[in-house]
């Protein structure tokens, strides 16, 4: 037992600004990344009142955690709510100024970007470790990303005792709670799935020319797998801005949709992951360009609904394949980790007003 009758709390607020792939299409979280994080944490901290700055910064999230108005319950409380909106706004003029947000993102940036204080940052940064807000629930990338982050904030100088005991309180917890709920076991993505099929229908090397059609959540997860694997591929979409800014964050070489239908022979393997709502490839747009093609080419459309009409294995070496190959495996996959979240929910629910009152008296 603590005795705590020589220890004052210390008052401080604890800041989680974000913007997600919840809220903003991947191709457009591009945007909102930092072009160098040590200089944005540098700048945010460099605002009155910031005294601890920690950004995590992945292909489907950029998240600030701040630390600002730091006082012990014996000092005069100067937290008014002016000073904290004031905070705020200058958080948001230096997202700005270290992104390349366009005008469009500036005018809606107050409906995109989420900020939370308190115990919601503590439970959300809980949840985010125990891999519940992932786009693939219980996979480890993210909560190795904020051991990631926590380490390079430490180097740097840009955390301190408070950002530093709420991110070890929280990997500590994750680890724990990962371990004893089996959260992570076995966790299989659509990207993971897909490669795979393709692999066995086709062979998968880095000699393969590899085109991945789509900038959604679908195409970035084929895309995670394929750079997991060192296996090269250009991307494509309706416009070569979603293409450029998907390819900033998930890799692959950004081209013209216009240049895969010129080129469309040169590729062994496609892969279809968009949202459209007709049909992307049809054997009339295809049909010169595969007429005199000698080598086969494997298509994989996974998206919702098809955008590959089916006609087009009417040309020679065509073998097309459905998202139905993959998707049962991976809905099995879903199924088995739904059926965890409620008991890592429970106990994130009990673990909070402990990691709340331990946060006081650091």
């Amino acid at each position: 037992m603590i005795d705590g009758e020589n220890l004052s709390e210390v008052k401080f607020d604890v800041l989680n600004a974000r913007v997600t792939f919840k809220n903003v299409p991947l191709h457009s979280l591009a945007r909102f990344a930092f072009k160098d994080v040590n200089k944005a944490c540098t700048s945010f901290k460099s605002i009155p009142g910031v005294d601890e700055c920690i950004i995590i910064q992945t292909a489907s999230r950029v998240e600030i955690f701040t630390v600002s108005n730091v006082e012990t319950d014996d000092s005069p409380d100067a937290r008014r709510a002016e000073g904290k909106g004031l905070i705020l706004n200058k958080i948001k003029d230096t997202w700005e100024e270290h992104s390349t947000l366009e005008q469009i993102d500036i005018d809606h940036f107050d409906q995109t970007l989420e900020v939370y204080k308190g115990d919601d940052v503590y439970l959300h940064l809980l949840r985010l470790a125990c891999g519940l807000d992932s786009v693939v629930v219980g996979k480890q990338e993210i909560f190795d990303e904020i051991k990631t982050s926590l380490n390079n904030a430490k180097q740097a100088g840009f955390s301190g005792k408070i950002l530093n005991k709420l991110f070890e309180s929280v990997i500590r917890l994750a680890t724990s709670i990962r371990d004893s709920t089996g959260i992570s076991k076995n966790v299989i993505s659509l990207g993971d799935i897909t490669v795979r099929l393709v692999d066995e229908k086709a062979g998968l090397d880095a000699k393969k020319k590899v085109l991945l059609i789509g900038t959604g959540e679908p195409a970035a997860m084929v895309a995670k797998t394929l750079n997991a694997k060192q296996i090269p591929f250009e991307v494509t979409s309706r416009t070569i801005e979603r293409a450029n800014n998907f390819s900033q964050i998930l890799g692959g070489k950004p081209i013209t949709f216009e240049e895969v239908l010129a080129n469309f022979d040169k590729f062994d393997i496609i892969i279809v992951a968009t949202t459209a709502d007709y049909f992307l490839l049809t054997y009339d747009r295809i049909k010169l360009k595969m007429e005199e093609k000698t080598k086969g080419t494997l298509i994989l459309d996974i998206s919702d609904p098809r955008a590959v009409d089916e006609g087009i294995t009417a040309l020679p070496g065509i073998k097309l394949l459905f998202r139905d190959q993959v998707s049962e495996i991976y809905e099995e996959n879903i199924k088995a980790r739904s059926g965890i979240v409620p008991a890592v929910e429970k106990i994130i629910a009990k673990e909070i007003p402990v990691l709340s009152a331990t946060m006081k008296r650091v």
